[in-house]
């Protein structure tokens, strides 16, 4: 059973990607009520229209003080300000933090993406249950993130889980030169006219998107289903670094390209179970993640409503 909107002890959390804003309220007893997506034309319009947001979900839900935002790029714990980011730069440039609590007047959390979908994961989604985890989400980016004892690591200065910068071959090759969804496209146009029987063949070369690639291998186009095992090949050669180094309990693997389902995911098992020490990956589950594109709004709305570390 639902929730009233009315309890005490609702959780709101909101994802800034490049193009829109993933907004979710979780219930006290961690009921999603609800979960919505608005597009952002520009970067200009992401404060305005997030305050818009969250008084939204204010005249609709009562009961919360201090919100979770999701950001993609790399957080410095010590100021609480955005580092690194390769998908929205201008973040760098302000203190998200600082400007979004003066507009409005609530408490603001802020944490990576990545960081924060692995944790969605963790609480309700495709890591319950355990207590070690770490999450890899392929998408505009390759990111990833760990949970140990039911916490998020974060490394010494706060940047742990770049699992895009694993080099996966001796040339220095990074995982995300080859499976962001920019590099799978790059990939797959560069092969564009080496069969004339996929369907993606049909398409204007400039203007193919990943989602192409995965409706296309969805039915059963040989050629773009070798471009997406290609890519679960190259991250499972990736994952074996982790399960080797860390023995760690549970993999999930969320972000767009898991539109392809088991066959992105059964190519990352493969190759894992190639390259890993052997009783390491038996006692290793590997999964798809199970809260898709609201996994990281999910983990930001939960980490508001923990005490601040």
């Amino acid at each position: 059973m639902v929730d009233s909107p009315n309890q005490s002890k609702n959780r709101v959390g909101i994802e800034i990607t490049a193009t829109a804003l993933i907004g979710v309220v979780i219930s006290e007893n961690d009921a999603i009520l609800s979960t919505i997506s608005v597009a952002v034309p520009d970067e200009e319009s992401t404060l305005p229209q997030l305050i818009g947001l969250v008084g939204q979900f204010k005249n609709e839900f009562a009961g919360f003080d201090r919100i979770g935002i999701a950001v993609p790029g790399l957080v410095d714990r010590a100021t609480g300000r955005v580092a690194l980011s390769a998908n929205i730069p201008k973040h760098t440039e302000v203190d998200l933090v600082r400007s979004i609590k003066a507009a409005i007047n609530m408490d603001v959390v802020i944490e990576n993406d990545a960081n924060a979908a692995a944790y969605g994961e963790y609480c309700c989604g495709a890591g319950r249950g355990s207590q070690n985890l770490f999450y890899a989400t392929l998408g505009e980016g390759v990111g990833g993130a760990f949970i140990f004892g039911g916490k998020i690591w974060r490394g010494a200065s706060g940047f742990a889980g770049e699992f895009g910068h694993v080099p996966i071959n001796s040339e220095g090759t990074r995982l995300e030169d080859v499976a962001s969804a920019a590099n799978i496209i790059r990939r797959t146009r560069s092969r564009f006219h080496q069969d004339s029987t996929s369907s993606l063949g049909k398409l204007n070369e400039k203007e193919i998107r990943l989602e192409d690639i995965i409706m296309a291998a969805s039915g059963e186009d040989g050629f773009a289903e070798m471009m997406l095992e290609r890519t679960g090949i190259y991250v499972g050669t990736a994952v074996a670094s982790v399960i080797n180094l860390l023995n760690i309990e549970k993999i999930v693997v969320g972000g767009e390209i898991m539109q392809a389902k088991h066959l992105v995911l059964d190519a990352i098992v493969e190759r894992a179970e190639e390259l890993s020490f052997e009783p390491s990956f038996a006692s290793t589950s590997i999964v798809a993640g199970e809260l898709g594109a609201d996994a990281a709004a999910v983990g930001a709305a939960f980490i508001s409503g923990q005490p601040v570390d």
